[in-house]
């Protein structure tokens, strides 16, 4: 069967997460209804990876399978028609038989978005952005250099997926001019992420940047590889997956955008 790649942008506020739910709304559950109705028999989709509740995306990725019959339809338009306006199809591409948008993703990219002055958040903004106050960022730049590398991050996982191992490398984290002037945006990639990991790892370096904790506290942390050292997880709403990245042998397989 035809097997398709989808790069999807939403907005999670509204959203029980990635994740199919019986009985919650999910981003995961909305596009397998869409497919399901083009095509007229069940659909599953499967995806890079998962997002919270609240969290957003504009490089989602996700595969599915479709009968050949079916494999000429203008799958991004045929979509975008059927689904709620907090989810879009940016492109859509044929892969190869055997492509998994999850097992076959080297890197991730995530992006947190911090309002950090004493004022009070735009309410515009209030969905994509953690009003946390102001922040010192040479100490939360400092603190981020020693969260950069191949480290064991179990200090900052959650529980709730087990994982066979909780070392991930971590290639950049870096910080960025926001949307407006009182935001600031810190950009994680990795090989991949633990459960809820950018938002512990945001939570810790916020915690530098308050005066809460000394940056060096953060290594520290790191090293002891205990969840109950770290600080809290941060929110939801100052996420966004960005972009997932393949080798570019996987991608040479398909047949380009359609």
């Amino acid at each position: 069967m035809p097997r398709f790649l989808l790069t999807l942008a939403y907005d999670g506020t509204d959203f029980s997460g990635w994740q199919l739910q019986a009985r919650d709304r999910t981003v995961q559950g909305v596009i397998e209804t869409a497919l399901t109705e083009i095509m007229g028999s069940p659909v599953r989709l499967h995806g890079a990876g998962r997002t919270d509740a609240g969290v957003h995306a504009l490089g989602q990725t996700a595969h599915f399978d479709c009968q050949d019959i079916r494999a000429s339809i203008p799958w991004q338009c045929a979509l975008n028609a059927r689904l709620p306006e907090d989810v879009r199809v940016l492109a859509c591409r044929r892969v190869a038989d055997d492509f998994h948008a999850r097992y076959q993703a080297q890197a991730k990219t995530y992006e947190y978005t911090l309002w950090h002055t004493r004022e009070f958040c735009l309410p515009q903004r209030r969905r994509f952005a953690w009003n946390c106050g102001p922040l010192d960022f040479t100490a939360m730049e400092a603190a981020a250099r020693l969260l950069t590398g191949e480290h064991d991050f179990a200090s900052f996982q959650n529980t709730g997926t087990p994982v066979r191992s909780t070392i991930r490398t971590v290639t950049a984290i870096s910080r960025h001019p926001g949307p407006t002037p009182h935001e600031s945006v810190w950009r994680f990639t990795a090989n991949g992420f633990l459960k809820q990991m950018v938002r512990n790892l945001v939570g810790c370096l916020a915690a530098c940047g308050r005066g809460r904790l000394a940056p060096d506290e953060a290594g520290r942390i790191l090293l002891a590889a205990d969840r109950a050292l770290a600080p809290a997880t941060a929110p939801p709403q100052g996420l966004t997956l960005i972009s997932v990245a393949y080798p570019d042998q996987t991608l040479d397989l398909t047949e380009g955008l359609l």
